[in-house]
């Protein structure tokens, strides 16, 4: 028989804080080298309602490149910083 189904992830779980069936965040609490634990959490009042792990190779994400060394621009150098005077050309 094949298999029909891969992996489930919840939608709802029952809190008992809140006595109902309660929707959840979903929160990556660990990257471990045979795979990634995630918490689900309560939306109503955040308690922990659960744990899954997946198994499998981790799933890398792209990391954000450096910014270039070039010239910053007055917004990444913050407002207490006064941009230099405009270059003149003197013309002969």
């Amino acid at each position: 028989m094949a298999q029909q189904f891969g992996a489930f992830t919840a939608s709802e779980l029952y809190c008992p804080k809140c006595k109902r069936a309660q929707p959840v965040r979903e929160k990556l609490l660990l990257v471990l080298p045979d795979g990634e634990l995630y918490e689900y959490l309560c939306v109503g009042c955040a308690s922990s309602l659960g744990q899954r792990k997946v198994s499998g190779p981790t799933v890398t994400r792209p990391v954000p490149s450096a910014p270039s060394r070039g010239r910053r621009s007055s917004a990444t150098r913050g407002p207490n910083h006064a941009s230099p005077p405009p270059r003149r050309l003197l013309l002969k």
